[in-house]
């Protein structure tokens, strides 16, 4: 599903998402990653949210996102009461939905400027 066709200067940007892959700009992924417009976390070590874990969130909001977009794969899973609330107790919210939403929602706001993350969760081992 292509997804955006120019790039802005210094922006990351989904160029389209698949079920086992996705490709950020020029290159593909596929394992779970975090996009941000200046930075791209590759194997994110989580396939699934259940492994979202405390240390994996500090580290994601050691980046200051404003939010956080959870892309949950090929379908639409909702967060833990639990993960959300660690988010929002530092002020960043986060938003679960299916990895081609993510992907578009990332896109609308880093083209508007916005310090948003995008973790998209690839679990290659259902794909496989």
């Amino acid at each position: 599903m292509p997804l955006a066709e120019e790039r802005a200067e210094g922006i990351h940007v989904i160029r389209w998402v698949a079920s086992s892959s996705v490709r950020i700009d020029d290159l593909e992924f596929g394992r779970s990653l975090l996009v941000m417009p200046d930075r791209v976390w590759q194997d994110l070590p989580a396939r699934r949210i259940a492994e979202i874990d405390p240390n994996l969130v500090q580290q994601i909001l050691a980046l200051a996102p404003e939010l956080v977009l959870l892309g949950t794969g090929e379908r639409q899973q909702l967060a833990p009461p639990a993960l959300l609330a660690s988010f929002l107790q530092h002020g960043v919210g986060l938003e679960a939905m299916d990895n081609a939403a993510a992907a578009r929602t990332y896109n609308l706001l880093a083209f508007e400027g916005r310090r948003v993350a995008a973790i998209l969760l690839i679990d290659s081992a259902a794909s496989a």
